[in-house]
């Protein structure tokens, strides 16, 4: 009688320690299953915010493909697909091409013209550049909305408005649009009216640009077509603007 109460006892808390474990072990399942979803939870709220790999260079919400980016670039876009831009967007130190035009930096890139266009000699083209390219503002610098034009290596700066944007349509029948800036104020040798063309239509950063700018109003401007400055980044080397000019 007295072992078959003692067996019992020990039946009985051998119940609970098996019960005990099995709730334990569920709570470790459930914990870790949690944990499981949190990590999830993370990393697919991480790439919604825009840190995925893959995207986090595209700030401007314009996902066109190569193909559409191409069409864009040689003037073939709808008037709904162009945006309003801020000077920002030009931000930087830039150098004018006219000089490596002259020195031979880029006859490699007309070379290149020749090859495929086939409409024009070497030496047409290098006068067509050469009227294109010429300026006597080696470098501009622009920063928030100011605007610095440096000839014979002084510059002068100024405050730079936003004007909107116009839509030209040229004899091949592609289309441009060019970026209005007005001067703020009046101050004496910076021009009045500034024009940027960099073959977008929307707010992204140039990688290059072409630049109409003078006291003229801006109709007068607009109507400048044989003569745009042109201007890349200042660290690259004539041979490096070259290259960036054929891959183009």
């Amino acid at each position: 009688m007295k072992f078959g109460f003692i067996k019992s006892i020990a039946v009985f808390f051998l119940v609970v320690a098996l019960l005990t474990a099995c709730q334990e072990t569920g709570a470790l399942i459930e914990e870790a299953s949690t944990s499981s979803e949190l990590v999830e939870g993370t990393r697919q709220n991480h790439n919604s915010l825009g840190h995925n790999h893959e995207h986090n260079h595209d700030h401007n919400h314009h996902h066109h493909d190569d193909e559409k980016l191409k069409e864009i670039y040689s003037g073939k876009f709808e008037d709904k697909e162009i945006s309003d831009r801020e000077l920002s967007d030009w931000e930087g130190d830039w150098q004018s091409v006219y000089p490596y035009l002259l020195d031979g930096s880029l006859d490699a890139v007309l070379h290149k013209k020749v090859e495929t266009n086939q409409d024009k000699s070497f030496e047409e083209y290098k006068e067509y550049y050469s009227i294109g390219y010429e300026t006597d503002v080696e470098r501009i610098v622009i920063q928030d909305n100011m605007i610095t034009f440096y000839k014979n290596g002084e510059g002068k700066t100024g405050e730079y408005k936003y004007h909107g944007y116009e839509i030209l349509t040229y004899d091949s029948g592609n289309r441009g649009v060019r970026y209005l800036f007005d001067l703020a104020g009046e101050a004496d040798g910076l021009p009045a009216h500034v024009q940027f063309s960099d073959h977008s239509i929307y707010p992204t950063k140039a990688e290059h640009y072409h630049m109409y700018f003078g006291d003229a109003d801006h109709e007068t401007l607009l109507e400048q077509l044989s003569n745009w400055p042109t201007y890349y980044r200042s660290n690259l080397s004539g041979e490096e603007i070259a290259n960036e000019m054929i891959a183009h």
